[in-house]
């Protein structure tokens, strides 16, 4: 159970160390088509649908590479 943990945390470094020191950003994620963003007086609700599913088939993709490689 290490091993994967220790996989995807490099990932999550190597995709915050993109976003930290170079002009990558993520600005449009979060206001993808299909998320759902609600705005009213004293009340705010924010449901990003397309967001999530877009991590799940990247994170199923790299899961998948990993079993595959090294497994």
């Amino acid at each position: 159970m290490g091993k994967p943990i220790i996989f995807i945390g490099c990932i999550v470094v190597v995709i915050g160390l993109l976003i930290q020191f170079t002009s990558f950003n993520l600005n449009w994620f979060g206001k993808l088509p299909g998320d759902i963003h609600i705005q009213r007086s004293g009340f705010s609700f924010f449901m990003p649908i397309t967001s999530m599913i877009i991590i799940s088939i990247v994170g199923s993709g790299l899961l998948w590479l990993y079993r595959r490689f090294f497994s």
